[in-house]
């Protein structure tokens, strides 16, 4: 018999409430093999709870948070109280693309010619050890094609397939952030100052699907926004962008800082 894997204590779970109790309301885990546990009355709510089905129904899905795991009973303890409305929406949005990204995997598996059960093996547990999931590793396959999945050793054939599928099925959503670019020049030449500045800004090499652009606000402000295709990038092209700016301000005898805005 294959040994029952259960969550740690204070992992984030998604599950199925399957029936509702006058003390709470029994759950199964549906990653972990749909494993029960139990919410108590007690763990539903900050406030007093008059009607449990105000709070949870049968046939819902949500996120609980484990409070305590009996391996040898298998008795699992939830809260629903204990999970904020980021933890939720945050785990829930890991939980559908991992589940899209194991339905699209078996269709390339399909189309491959290979069993599920190779393609995990082969393509999957790869895209999980080196970009976290399998959904972020076709992510990556998207932005920066095959390459990305020849580089972890996916065979050439396989992953001209594979891409070719989530190039189709996945959408890539950019991130914007920006502020303001506050650039001074006294000199004769501070227009072409300006433009060496704004020039230095944009002008290096940048990973695919990723724009800079700069316009006036009203001198000496200017505004400045990146887009990426997530938060971490265009974190980096930002501090890179306007400290290449300021720099070459500064340089030449002006003055420069940067101011983050929505």
């Amino acid at each position: 018999m294959d040994e029952i894997v259960l969550p740690e204590p204070w992992e984030l779970v998604v599950v199925t409430i399957t029936r509702v109790v006058p003390y709470g309301s029994y759950v199964t885990l549906d990653e972990y093999n749909d494993v029960e546990g139990l919410l108590h009355i007690s763990e539903l709510s900050t406030r007093w709870v008059k009607n449990i089905k105000d709070h949870v129904r049968e046939g819902q899905k949500t996120v609980l948070k484990v409070l305590r795991v009996d391996p040898n009973k298998l008795h699992i303890d939830v809260s629903l109280r204990r999970v904020s409305d980021m933890e939720r929406k945050k785990k829930l949005l890991q939980w559908k693309q991992e589940n899209r990204g194991k339905k699209l995997l078996d269709t390339a598996a399909e189309s491959i010619g290979i069993s599920s059960d190779e393609a995990y093996e082969k393509i999957g547990i790869p895209l999980e050890d080196h970009f976290g999931s399998i959904y972020l590793g076709m992510e990556q396959a998207v932005i920066l094609g095959e390459d990305a999945l020849i580089k972890i050793d996916v065979p050439r054939k396989w992953a001209t397939v594979l891409t070719q599928l989530v190039k189709r099925k996945i959408s890539i959503p950019q991130v914007k952030i920006g502020g303001i670019l506050e650039l001074k020049s006294n000199k004769p030449d501070g227009i072409s100052l300006l433009k060496k500045a704004f020039a230095k800004a944009k002008s290096f090499k940048k990973p695919k699907n990723t724009e800079i652009q700069i316009y006036v606000t009203g001198a000496p402000k200017y505004r400045i926004d990146v887009f990426a295709n997530n938060y971490k990038i265009a974190e980096a092209l930002l501090e890179k962008a306007t400290k290449r700016a300021v720099k070459i301000m500064e340089d030449n005898g002006g003055e420069g800082k940067f101011i983050r805005k929505p």
